[in-house]
């Protein structure tokens, strides 16, 4: 499933500038903001503090932030934003046992992902033991989708407009020596993509993470997501990856399709 940027323009009469205020209060907390004082709150969002404190309370009476002295944090009822997601979408108990055979037959992690903005996101997942990242992976991780190759298989789904717009406004960064910080070079390593059908990244997030992506679709040909198999370049060399990797990859994508009625 692509999720599209076909959106309302914040100045459009029936954008709701208050909700969108509250939503962005929900997300200034993450795992370097994990509590917050109001003050930290209204300088990380942009708001004059008396916006923030009246969100801050709002949503602290619906539930959705707990409240010590100063501090403010999330409540596990914001969790049921996501799971309201995840639930609507059952073709990711099909996935996921395919992504589950993948890691029992080679041992490694694979994901599903869905485009949301510049990002991959993760929303279905099966973890080996050993760990890739500095970062652990799960469901609802998000990472920039021009250095994973998910998030190259999905821009290349994009329609041609849909791609420009993104590689004009995203911001490329080294994260590693061999990350990609040209744009042109960013689009032909798209359009590779889009003529061969499969990603490869090759230590470009982080050193040592090298993963293998295809497009998963359903059978109307509907693109569901990109799932992906993710693995650490000292173990599994690229001839490893290409050969035997990616066919396991592909023929899981084919029964995903066989199996969805869309």
């Amino acid at each position: 499933m692509m999720i599209t940027d076909d959106r309302l323009s914040p100045d459009s009469r029936d954008f709701v500038a208050a909700l969108a205020s509250g939503l962005e209060v929900l997300q200034a907390f993450d795992q370097q903001h994990p509590r917050m004082t109001l003050s930290e709150v209204a300088t990380k969002t942009g708001m004059d503090r008396a916006k923030a404190r009246r969100f801050l309370l709002t949503l602290h009476a619906l539930g959705y932030l707990d409240k010590q002295q100063r501090h403010f944090a999330l409540t596990p009822r914001v969790l049921q934003l996501g799971n309201a997601f995840l639930a609507a979408n059952p073709y990711r108990v099909v996935i996921q046992h395919y992504l589950e055979e993948i890691t029992r037959e080679i041992g490694e992690s694979t994901s599903l992902g869905v485009l949301d903005g510049d990002d991959v996101v993760y929303i279905a997942r099966s973890a080996a033991e050993h760990r890739l990242m500095a970062i652990r992976l799960s469901v609802g991780t998000r990472l920039p989708a021009a250095y994973t190759s998910m998030g190259r298989v999905l821009l290349a789904q994009l329609p041609e407009a849909e791609l420009a717009a993104c590689l004009a406004r995203v911001s490329l960064q080294a994260h590693t020596e061999h990350s990609i910080t040209d744009k042109a070079e960013l689009r032909r390593a798209i359009e590779q993509v889009r003529r061969q059908g499969y990603a490869i990244v090759d230590q470009e997030l982080d050193s040592g993470l090298r993963s293998v992506a295809v497009p998963a679709f359903d059978q109307r040909g509907q693109l569901l997501g990109a799932i992906n198999i993710s693995t650490n370049a000292a173990r599994v060399d690229m001839s490893t990856l290409t050969g035997r990797f990616l066919p396991l990859l592909q023929d899981k994508a084919r029964l995903i399709r066989e199996s969805l009625q869309g």
